[in-house]
């Protein structure tokens, strides 16, 4: 192949001056064919990797974000006749606004598989179903209760 045809791309034959004048300047660009279409090869796959590298990076920050918060959330497994509390959604943000969002003392009657619950009030004159996400576990007064009481016995 011809130096000429190599730079503009069509067969010429020019003067041997030229021709070597041309053979020098691609010695000076280092215009190797193998090596320009493995540099060229090269930089057209420069943004894949680019891209492979920051999707990976951007998966291992969730991957070691969703660790730290799943390490905060507290597993709630509730069965029957555990005492709970009920969120409140209906509170609206203004009236009662020091009011608790958590309601109430409630007994668990029946888990159902799908996170549904059925819980009664402490005196059993309502039961009704609810979403199993909305409740925790009451830690209240029963220890409290007990604690007291045993203060009370050893003081007298």
């Amino acid at each position: 192949m011809f130096p000429y045809k190599l730079v503009f791309g069509k067969a010429c034959h020019l003067p041997v001056e030229l021709e070597h004048r041309a053979l020098w300047e691609l010695r000076q660009l280092n215009l190797d064919i193998e090596v320009a279409g493995t540099s060229r090869v090269k930089k057209l796959h420069e943004p894949d990797e680019f891209h492979y590298h920051a999707f990976e990076s951007t998966r291992l920050y969730m991957e070691r974000m969703n660790m730290m918060h799943d390490k905060n959330i507290l597993e709630r497994s509730f069965k029957h006749g555990d005492v709970v509390l009920l969120y409140n959604s209906r509170l609206k943000l203004f009236p009662g606004k020091l009011k608790s969002r958590w309601s109430g003392q409630f007994r668990v009657v029946e888990m159902h598989s799908t996170g549904a619950i059925d819980i009664a009030s402490e005196d059993g004159s309502r039961k009704f179903n609810v979403n199993g996400k909305r409740q925790k576990h009451y830690q209240g007064m029963a220890e409290e209760d007990n604690m007291i009481s045993t203060l009370y016995l050893k003081d007298p």
